[in-house]
C-alpha cells in the first residue's frame, strides 16, 4: 500500500480532481447502500454503515447524497450487490488484491481479468496472494490529533495492534479486524472523531519497485480503481518518493 495515497494526490494534480471524486462518491454511496441494506438503516445500531458514513464524511460526501444512499436501501428499489474478493500479480511482482462490489459477476470478473492481462498483470487464484496479507482495521487521524507518543501510547491502551506516524499522512492505527469497533470508541473519547476506519488488506511485507515498473504499476492501478465495480486495491509495494514525483513530470 505504500505510496498508494501519494500516487492518488499526482492525479489529483493532473486535473483529473473531479473525476476521481466523482467516482469515489459512487463507490463510497454503494458501499453505504450495500451496509444498510446488511442490517439496520441507523448508523448507531449498525457497526459497518457506521464505518461507511464516516469514511463518506471523512471524503466530504454531502449529506443529503448520504441520506439518499441509505433511503435507497430502505425503500427496496437498491441493486443486489455481491461482495468478491480477485487476487493477482503486477509488474515488478507486486501481489494485489481487489475488492469489488457487483450487480452481475461475470461481468466483473471479466472486467478485471483484462485490466490486469492490458496493463502488465496476471489474475491469480483465490488465496494466491493474500496469505501474505493480514486483514485488519485501519483508523487513520490528521497529525495535528495528537503526539506520536501520545497517540501510540492511546492505542496500546485501547487495545490496538500497531501504530504509525507520517508527518505528511498522520496516525494510522491497526487493529485486530474484530476489535476494529470497540478501539475505534476508545480513540474517539480521547481525540474525538477519526478521520477514517475501515477494513483493509495490510502486507506483511513489502515488494521494492522501480524504474519502468513504477509508472505500469500505477497504470495497472489506476484501471483498476476507474472499474465502476471495483471498491479498493490493496498491494504489497514500496516506492520511493523520487519515483512517485516522476510520475507528474
Amino acid at each position: 500500500m505504500a505510496g498508494h495515497s501519494k500516487f492518488k494526490n499526482i492525479m489529483h494534480r493532473k486535473g483529473r480532481a473531479d473525476a476521481v471524486r466523482s467516482k469515489l462518491f459512487s463507490k463510497l454511496s454503494r458501499e453505504i447502500t450495500v451496509a444498510a441494506k446488511s442490517g439496520m438503516p441507523d448508523p448507531a445500531m449498525n457497526p459497518r454503515l457506521r464505518l461507511a458514513v464516516n469514511n463518506a464524511k471523512a471524503e466530504s460526501m454531502p449529506k443529503d447524497v448520504i441520506d439518499r444512499a441509505i433511503k435507497k436501501a430502505v425503500g427496496g428499489d437498491a441493486d443486489s450487490y455481491e461482495e468478491v474478493r480477485y487476487e493477482g500479480f503486477g509488474p515488478g511482482g507486486v501481489s494485489l488484491i481487489v475488492e469489488v462490489l457487483t450487480d452481475n459477476r461475470n461481468r466483473a470478473a471479466a472486467n478485471v481479468r483484462t485490466i490486469f492481462g492490458k496493463n502488465g498483470g496476471n489474475l491469480g487464484e483465490s488465496g494466491s496472494v493474500s496469505f501474505m496479507f493480514d486483514r485488519m482495521g485501519e483508523i487513520g487521524y490528521p497529525a495535528k490529533a495528537a503526539s506520536e507518543d501520545r497517540m501510540m501510547e492511546a492505542a496500546i491502551e485501547a487495545g490496538a495492534a500497531d501504530a504509525e506516524f507520517d508527518p505528511e499522512d498522520g496516525h494510522t492505527v491497526y487493529t485486530a479486524f474484530e476489535d476494529l469497533g470497540a478501539v475505534v470508541e476508545t480513540l474517539t473519547a480521547a481525540f474525538g472523531e477519526p478521520k477514517t476506519s475501515k477494513i483493509v488488506w495490510r502486507p506483511k511485507s513489502e515488494t521494492p519497485v522501480a524504474g519502468e515498473d513504477v509508472a505500469k504499476l500505477m497504470r495497472l492501478i489506476d484501471a483498476l480503481d476507474d472499474d465502476d465495480d471495483v471498491q479498493t486495491v490493496f498491494g504489497n509495494y514500496a516506492i520511493s518518493d523520487e519515483d512517485l514525483e516522476a510520475l507528474s513530470a
